[in-house]
């Protein structure tokens, strides 16, 4: 379990989690507000990805657990 909650390594492990299940490929990801604490609660970020050459922009709130991505909400822009 991560004791201290380093931000970069929850946006790589967001950033994985797209690339893994969704097969997206992150272009740029900005932390909105991070409430991770102990490896475990909820990243929000504005982000774009591209997939099949098509970009769009994305509100997406991660859920952690034990420093691991669970699950993810999402909000599409435009």
């Amino acid at each position: 379990m991560m004791m201290e909650t380093d931000e970069r390594l929850l946006v790589q492990r967001a950033i994985a989690y797209l690339r893994r299940t969704y097969g997206e490929e992150t272009v740029k990801m900005d932390v909105v507000r991070n409430d991770v604490r102990a490896g475990s609660g909820v990243l929000e970020v504005d982000c774009t990805v591209r997939v099949g050459g098509e970009e769009s922009d994305w509100r997406k709130w991660f859920s952690f657990r034990d420093g691991e991505v669970i699950s993810m909400r999402w909000k599409m822009y435009g």
